[in-house]
């Protein structure tokens, strides 16, 4: 495993920064779990939250009994292997499972039509992992009373069918007794998004047939290195984000083009964002997003040389190393890398509103073809609103698009009948779910982010409530045609979603934020206005 500078300006600076660090004595410290690095106010969630450091070892614990589950599995012919989880309960999993090229279903998503697909796809044949470490994630909870809903009307024991991994004593874990559930239990002292090489991300991994204890090996093998003054990844990765985030290098741009390790800078933007952007201060992550070079972003690269920062090594290895560097980028400044004191501000908000008879939606202040404007806005047009947008971005800021959409299919462009070649080529590059996101980065210098509602919710949800308020928000929900009963409980899916939206939104707005709301009353022909009118802006 190995970190390098290819920036003088960076190495100068993390080598100033890392040189502080090993005379207090950092490295040694945080490798044997020492709770007192983040000062006194941190010291109590520290002492419960290290236990991520030992998980190369510790997890092998798990290996025969993960054996065992997956070969059971393969011998009853269940190849579909679906996640339900959220946060770090889901994006490790996602991350080992395409690496490995291993096929998993991620359900982190309240959308009707993404999960109405899942619940199509082979029920003779799946297995359903409920991941969730409190054990009362709204949208777990959701997916597991949908599911054991539906293998019992199909005459399926759900008992045979669901796995779930949750910590000692939660609601989930009770829930899971009463009902026979096979049960998985993670460790108490490892936090969501450290929990790659625990239960969280093995379980399902290994279902799906990924090589998990290989995983283990290749953390192993750099643990040794985190101890160390020199010759330490993970203090070389910490102090180069840490470093350049003090001197105002505070946007990381994460690239990863040429890396044969798919979709990890989805895992680090979990990981960075909700252990960073606290008390006014983060380091907010870029991914998918060509860097704008405007002097406050560090481009960081998997295995390539396009970045300021290049960190090579196998996946299992990069879980640990980033962990570790992550924790040391919280050291740097001064925040709490272990808690997330604003994840539940959303949630509390969306509770709120579901209790309502009628969800608030307001007045649209003017509505564009098939897409309804919501929130202050003194244009007229979409054109004109991405520009006022664009242009309410401050100059040390970013704007972040969310979406409560189906993320697999939310931008598929219709191919018109009889379309030649070059019709089909523009169609399937308008499906790509960042174009809305590219076209508006082309219009200004400053980061454009993109998150997944609700799944955003458990990562970078914490930076834009926490961290730097320098944000604009760009919402975006859409019409629902075929919902999703939830058993036992008094709403959809389709109403969870637009509350998750809505609550969201209130908590942007409480903190005087620029947050508009764009509501597609037909999603196909809203999506194809939006891009349309990204490229007039």
């Amino acid at each position: 495993m190995e970190v390098s500078y290819r920036e003088e300006g960076v190495a100068s600076a993390a080598s100033s920064v890392a040189g502080r660090l090993v005379a207090d004595g950092v490295p040694a410290r945080l490798a044997g779990g020492d709770p007192t690095l983040w000062g006194e106010d941190a010291e109590a969630e520290a002492a419960v939250r290290l236990g991520w450091l030992t998980l190369p070892r510790s997890s092998r614990e798990l290996l025969p009994a993960l054996g065992e589950l997956a070969a059971r599995a393969r011998a009853e012919g269940l190849t579909n292997v679906v996640l339900a989880g959220m946060g770090g309960s889901s994006l490790a999993a996602e991350v080992i499972c395409a690496t490995c090229d291993v096929p998993l279903t991620v359900l982190d998503t309240t959308d009707p039509g993404q999960v109405r697909r899942a619940l199509t796809d082979g029920l003779e044949a799946t297995v359903v992992v409920v991941a969730s470490k409190s054990g009362s994630t709204v949208e777990t909870d959701c997916h597991l009373r949908i599911y054991e809903r539906l293998f019992a009307d199909a005459g399926i024991d759900p008992a045979g069918r669901i796995v779930v991994v949750t910590d000692p004593g939660s609601p989930l874990a009770r829930r899971a007794a009463e009902a026979g559930f096979h049960l998985v239990l993670g460790p108490e002292d490892v936090g969501g998004r450290y929990s790659a090489l625990s239960a969280f991300g093995l379980v399902p991994a290994a279902l799906a047939g990924a090589d998990v204890a290989r995983l283990l090996d290749e953390a192993e093998e750099v643990l040794p290195l985190l101890s160390l003054d020199s010759g330490n990844p993970g203090l070389d990765l910490g102090a180069a984000l840490g470093g350049a985030a003090l001197a105002g290098r505070d946007k990381l741009v994460l690239e990863d083009q040429l890396s044969p390790i798919f979709g990890l800078p989805d895992w680090i933007e979990q990981l960075v964002a909700e252990s960073t952007g606290k008390q006014g201060r983060g380091i907010l992550p870029v991914v998918g997003a060509d860097p704008n070079r405007s002097g406050d972003e560090l481009v960081v690269a998997i295995e390539s040389d396009v970045g300021d920062v290049r960190v090579d090594g196998p996946l299992g290895a990069q879980f640990l190393v980033w962990e570790y560097a992550t924790a040391v980028a919280g050291l740097l400044l001064e925040v709490d890398p272990f808690d997330q004191p604003n994840v539940a501000e959303s949630k509390e908000n969306t509770a709120a509103l579901l209790a309502l008879p009628d969800l608030p939606t307001g007045a649209p202040a003017f509505v564009d073809g098939p897409v309804e404007v919501y929130g202050s806005a003194t244009a007229k047009d979409l054109p004109g609103l991405f520009g006022e947008l664009l242009h309410a971005i401050p100059g040390d800021g970013y704007l972040a698009i969310t979406a409560y959409l189906d993320r697999l299919a939310a931008f598929d462009a219709p191919v018109p009948d009889g379309a030649d070649f070059e019709q089909m080529t523009d169609a399937w590059m308008m499906a790509d779910p960042l174009t809305l996101r590219t076209l508006l980065a082309l219009r200004t210098d400053r980061p454009v982010t993109f998150g997944w509602g609700p799944r955003f919710l458990h990562s970078t949800g914490q930076y834009h409530k926490g961290g730097p308020q320098n944000g604009v928000f760009l919402q975006i929900t859409g019409a629902v045609t075929e919902d999703v009963a939830v058993p036992g409980r008094p709403y959809s899916l389709g109403r969870l979603q637009l509350a998750q939206a809505l609550g969201d939104l209130g908590a942007l707005e409480t903190r005087g934020r620029p947050a508009v709301r764009l509501h597609l009353t037909d999603r196909a022909a809203g999506v194809a206005r939006l891009l349309e009118a990204a490229q007039e802006a």
